[in-house]
């Protein structure tokens, strides 16, 4: 994937979760809508339920319970705060930092040993998520 279209992809993700965060807090207490479409389908919790709750409760500065709702919600914070400044600071300055540091990611990522350890903790959250019975 070129520059460009990775960085517009994380742009569009970034903002379109900002929007629906920002959708959820103002709209919390008026519905019961859930967007997981394996939660909705199956009745079961997928791996990422509950991260929306987990930002809400982050930004309200309540870290421990962000981490018992999920602790996806922490790291999705995080890269929805740090990857557009990241973003805009490549472009800017014209340089692709993030690109090669996304390029290094990726390929340390796709490691059969990393790979294994970052299933295995999806797989226990999703185990956390059903027992929660989130």
């Amino acid at each position: 994937m070129s520059r460009n279209k990775l960085y517009l992809l994380f742009f569009i993700a970034c903002f379109s979760g900002f929007i629906y965060l920002i959708y959820q807090i103002h709209n919390s207490e008026n519905t019961h809508f859930g967007v997981c479409l394996i939660k909705n389908v199956t009745g079961f919790p997928c791996p990422s339920c509950g991260t929306t709750r987990a930002v809400q409760l982050l930004l309200q500065g309540n870290i421990l319970a962000s981490l018992e709702t999920n602790p996806f919600g922490i790291l999705i914070a995080f890269i929805m705060t740090v990857v557009p400044v990241w973003i805009a600071f490549d472009l800017i300055f014209k340089r692709d930092t993030f690109y090669q540091s996304y390029k290094k990611t990726e390929s340390t990522i796709r490691t059969k040993r990393i790979a294994t350890v970052l299933i295995l903790l999806v797989i226990l959250n999703w185990i956390w998520n059903i027992y929660k019975n989130l």
